[in-house]
């Protein structure tokens, strides 16, 4: 399949960045979200995206202005995927309201297009039936600061077909991400399924006070060649991701370490307004943590 026109679905912080990217692949880009608000907030977020692709891939004023010109705006479904390719979900990880989603765009986008989701903690298996066309149905998930961590996990479900699964590899391509297939269903994908465990021990650590922040941030640095341990990428997740999850684990579980890490996070972190990068402090502070010092791994 040629694709030319993308839908994506959801114009939050995410979204806006894969709408921005497949314009400025040179895609024709429709963002939708559910009133004129939210889709203003979302041009915003586009707006200033532009900056970004200037200062980190050395884009000219001229490629930025033209992707954004790309990119249109509708709060109409019918509208939004009238002449879709392909439409990318990235609308809230809830489940009655990804269900309710798909069931209306089942229904009102032409039978050629594809609909992926960029669920993280939701599998496609879930949302398959309501979407009226599971064999064209799968999941394409981004890591956030797409432009920069350019990784695309292509995920498809036991119905989705293989044909479809093979030109989402191939537009995840065309977008500049390094398609990573996956063969089976896999609840956090490969990247969360190999990180969430680093970041895990990494917190039972902290709070069961074998070691402190810095020294273990050290010791897997200087072991494994990273370039950051796992509190600096907690920082960059955010404080309020790290509680969310472990708090959901210790309800899930009882394990009362799960308990512990979400005490101290809430306690220490969140209710001091410490909420990682994106506020200057978490961690560590910002800008110019201590990490990044030369003198850090010594």
């Amino acid at each position: 399949m040629n694709f030319q026109h993308v839908t994506v679905a959801g114009g939050g912080v995410l979204g806006s960045q894969i709408a921005f990217q497949s314009a400025y692949k040179g895609y024709s880009v429709i963002v939708y979200d559910i009133n004129e608000e939210a889709t203003g907030k979302a041009k915003e977020r586009l707006q200033k995206l532009q900056a970004n692709y200037i200062e980190d891939l050395h884009a000219s004023e001229e490629e930025v202005q033209t992707a954004f010109q790309r990119i249109s705006y509708s709060s109409d479904l019918v509208e939004a995927a009238s002449n879709a390719d392909l439409v990318i979900e990235a609308i809230p990880e809830v489940i009655d309201i990804k269900t309710d989603f798909y069931q209306k765009l089942g229904s009102v986008a032409p039978a050629k297009t594809i609909f992926v989701t960029n669920s993280s903690t939701l599998l496609p298996s879930q949302f398959a039936e309501a979407t009226g066309r599971p064999e064209k149905f799968l999941a394409l998930h981004f890591a956030n600061e797409i432009w920069l961590n350019n990784t695309a996990e292509i995920m498809k479900h036991p119905g989705t077909d293989e044909n479809i699964f093979d030109e989402i590899v191939e537009f995840a391509k065309s977008i500049g991400m390094v398609a990573l297939p996956l063969q089976k269903e896999q609840p956090g994908y490969i990247l969360n399924s190999l990180l969430v465990p680093l970041l895990d021990a990494a917190q039972k650590l902290l709070v069961n006070e074998v070691s402190d922040v810095e020294t273990i941030d050290k010791t897997w640095m200087v072991a494994t060649g990273s370039p950051k341990g796992p509190f600096a990428i907690l920082d960059v997740v955010g404080i309020n991701t790290a509680y969310n999850i472990s708090h959901a684990k210790a309800v899930a579980t009882g394990d009362p370490t799960y308990k512990k890490i979400a005490d101290v996070l809430k306690a220490e972190y969140i209710d001091k307004g410490k909420l990682g990068a994106a506020t200057g402090e978490g961690f560590y502070n910002y800008p110019n943590p201590s990490f990044e010092r030369e003198d850090f791994l010594k």
